[in-house]
């Protein structure tokens, strides 16, 4: 990775335009072509520097409910779990944590009924019991860039 590499990756993390052409945006505030900005965030994409790219939604703003889950599962249910859990398009995040409840997952949905219900379904499929939903009772955002 070089020093334009991480231009580009400052410049996306929260200023990525939204407009018809971004990488050529991108490319004109940086000095590049078009082409060399998609190249190289192709490049960095491939090489999993860059996980996703895609926009962050305030879901309430968007009468959505979202929630924080955490599953208390026995390794050799992880995979399985997992797998059932990242069927659901309303899971943003799902990970592995050294804690007794070792599975995280944020779930995002038009209301909370869905949302239990979903959980209900993961439960009754793979057999984990354990599975808590966490709503936020306040909720604080804080803007994360990292300098690269």
């Amino acid at each position: 990775m070089d020093n334009t590499d991480k231009r580009i990756l400052n410049e996306i993390q929260s200023d990525f335009p939204i407009v018809p052409l971004p990488y050529r945006e991108l490319g004109k505030r940086l000095n590049l072509s078009e082409h060399e900005v998609i190249g190289r965030v192709k490049k960095l994409k491939e090489e999993g520097i860059i996980r996703r790219l895609g926009g962050n939604f305030h879901s309430g703003r968007l009468n959505f409910k979202s929630t924080l889950c955490a599953a208390k599962v026995a390794e050799e249910k992880i995979e399985r779990f997992v797998e059932a859990v990242n069927r659901y398009p309303g899971v943003t995040h799902n990970y592995l944590r050294n804690h007794i409840y070792n599975i995280w997952f944020t779930f995002i949905a038009q209301d909370m009924a869905y949302i239990d219900n979903a959980l209900r379904e993961i439960s009754e499929e793979t057999g984990v019991k354990e599975i808590l939903n966490l709503p936020a009772v306040k909720t604080f955002k804080i803007k994360v860039d990292f300098e690269v």
